[in-house]
């Protein structure tokens, strides 16, 4: 974004990041913006980039998928193809909500959500280890989960502090 944040964009993005589901209208009253200003700054946040997109967020536990795990992934070859091939195949697994390249002797980190322990199983045999690319995997099992936020922490930008922080 080539023009720096204010309080009031930070104030907005507070409020987006925490309820998706708040009418423009609301926003601005809450900022203290009429709904056409506070409009125009929520598109901006939008063509810049720094708002992506907005999602619910649902209770996978009432759906039934309350199985979450944490895998490390070693690839047998970690070569440019392999590792492009391996994160072509991982965007396309729903069961895989996060992917990450990471640093150390693994090559991936993997938070999968699924319905039970059976399921998982299914999911490593015939989704990852049958792409043919993977020499290990260690999972860890989530026994409760104790923080879970998709709120980016706004306190860490200058120059302004999160009204949630």
């Amino acid at each position: 974004m080539s023009e720096a944040l204010d309080a009031v964009d930070a104030k907005i993005l507070d409020l987006i990041q925490h309820d998706a589901g708040l009418s423009v209208a609301e926003i601005a009253e809450r900022v203290g913006l009429s709904s056409s200003p506070c409009w125009r700054r929520i598109k901006r946040l939008e063509d810049s980039g720094i708002i992506q997109r907005r999602v619910t967020i649902l209770d996978r536990e009432l759906l039934g998928l309350g199985f979450e795990v944490y895998c490390t992934v070693k690839l047998s070859l970690p070569t440019k193809d392999n590792l492009n091939d391996f994160e072509t195949a991982i965007t396309k697994l729903s069961e895989v909500v996060q992917c990450a390249t990471v640093t150390g002797s693994a090559d991936y980190e993997l938070r999968v959500v699924t319905r039970d322990m059976h399921a998982f199983d299914d999911f490593l045999r015939d989704k990852i280890l049958s792409l043919g690319l993977v020499s290990n995997i260690e999972s860890r099992i989530v026994i409760r989960s104790v923080k879970n936020t998709t709120a980016a922490p706004l306190g860490l930008v200058s120059p302004y502090v999160s009204a949630h922080s």
